[in-house]
């Protein structure tokens, strides 16, 4: 009776996560992974003292770091300027999509996917605004394009993060692998829109926009883009990940430019707590031995593919890494590094298959755009299905 009520409160939890509310109730995936683990500790699934010792403090610490990085590059005013610097070199339709799906996915690469999505939409939509085009195939170039250009980098997504956590992969290793999966599938997305919208085939010049004005903080913006490429350098001489990165948000911290309360309330907690929330989780998912199904699937990697694009737009990338991630050895870096590949490249099925995507729909929102189901789901699918193949094709083989 009680491994049944643990199973449910387990099964609710993941469907919770997967749709990302509760009906009737404000709830949110943080919450939902919060008081899962809360019942699951009362119904001793799990001690608390287990609990807390589930939680990676490698993996929450890495992600804070570059959250207050990526907020002190936003209030430097980075982002814009990389962002407005790349629409400035050209004006026609099809050098706009070009420049959208490189320059985002470039530095997706690099910071987190999320901040990129919330950038660089609404700059998207006043551009597209004032040079009279079609906003949808660029909305869905940044869509696609945080995606696949996170997958290039341990740093480029939380599922990266994770993977890189649990398997020891060098950064630059990472880079080495994956890379050319993530240039590729970005090429492979232009394609398609190409195909699907044939008025961004245009190599016209449309007419001069008018850009929104841009206020840099020229001192912290000096002082950020030298700590980030300090970083950057630790990351690819194989320095350890956490520790360069947790070094390097220490080192911004100290300033007198910028109240520190601007940068906390910047940071996603909700985002911690949902990673804390489903460390504990698969915790207890596995101490039931509930996926044991999965680990013939998954030793496989068309198995390995499926079963991860499958689960990523059923519960969410992050928790299908978590849950994964028991069955893969830590010296199996062909596994691993298919488990990351095929986690990201899932978020491009649906429009609700990552945070990036949700973060878009929600911007392109509050600019009185829409961007149906619909209207990606004829993208998202062949792009997915397509890099999918890219990935074994250059790794599962």
């Amino acid at each position: 009776m009680l491994e049944t009520m643990q199973i449910l409160v387990l099964g609710l939890s993941y469907v919770g996560l997967g749709i990302g509310s509760v009906p009737g109730l404000r709830m949110n995936r943080a919450t939902i992974a919060l008081v899962g683990s809360a019942i699951l500790i009362a119904l001793g699934t799990v001690s608390l003292k287990a609990a807390w010792m589930a939680i990676d403090a490698a993996t929450i610490i890495f992600l804070l770091s570059m959250m207050v990085i990526n907020a002190y590059l936003a209030y430097a005013g980075f982002f814009k300027l990389a962002l407005m610097r790349l629409l400035q070199l050209t004006r026609s339709p099809l050098g706009l999509l070009l420049l959208l799906t490189f320059g985002t996915g470039a530095l997706s690469a690099v910071f987190l996917n999320d901040t990129l999505a919330i950038v660089s939409t609404p700059l998207t939509l006043q551009l597209t605004r004032s040079l009279k085009l079609n906003p949808v195939p660029y909305l869905l170039a940044i869509a696609g394009a945080t995606n696949i250009g996170s997958l290039a980098t341990i740093s480029g997504n939380p599922q990266n993060i994770l993977v890189g956590s649990y398997s020891g992969i060098t950064y630059l290793a990472f880079l080495q692998a994956l890379a050319p999966v993530a240039i590729i599938g970005l090429g492979l997305q232009i394609g398609l829109l190409w195909l699907l919208y044939p008025e961004v085939r245009s190599r016209q010049s449309c007419p001069w926009p008018e850009l929104p004005r841009l206020r840099l903080n020229r001192p912290l913006l000096r002082k950020t883009i030298g700590v980030t490429s300090v970083l950057l350098v630790a990351f690819v001489v194989g320095l350890p990940l956490t520790e360069s990165a947790f070094l390097a948000a220490a080192a911004l911290l100290i300033t007198r430019r910028i109240k520190p309360q601007r940068v906390l309330q910047e940071v996603d907690w909700s985002l911690l707590v949902l990673f804390s929330g489903l460390f504990i989780l698969t915790y207890c998912v596995q101490s039931l031995q509930l996926l044991n199904y999965f680990a013939n699937w998954v030793a496989n990697p068309v198995g390995l593919i499926v079963v991860t694009t499958g689960l990523s737009n059923l519960i969410s990338n992050v928790p299908t890494v978590l849950l994964l991630q028991s069955f893969i050895p830590p010296n199996a870096t062909q596994s691993w590094l298919l488990l990351a590949a095929s986690a990201t490249l899932a978020g491009n099925l649906t429009l609700f298959g990552s945070v990036a995507n949700l973060i878009m729909v929600e911007a392109v929102g509050a600019q009185g755009q829409s961007l149906s189901f619909g209207e990606h789901l004829r993208f998202g699918v062949p792009l997915t299905l397509m890099t999918l193949a890219v990935t074994y094709a250059w790794i599962g083989r």
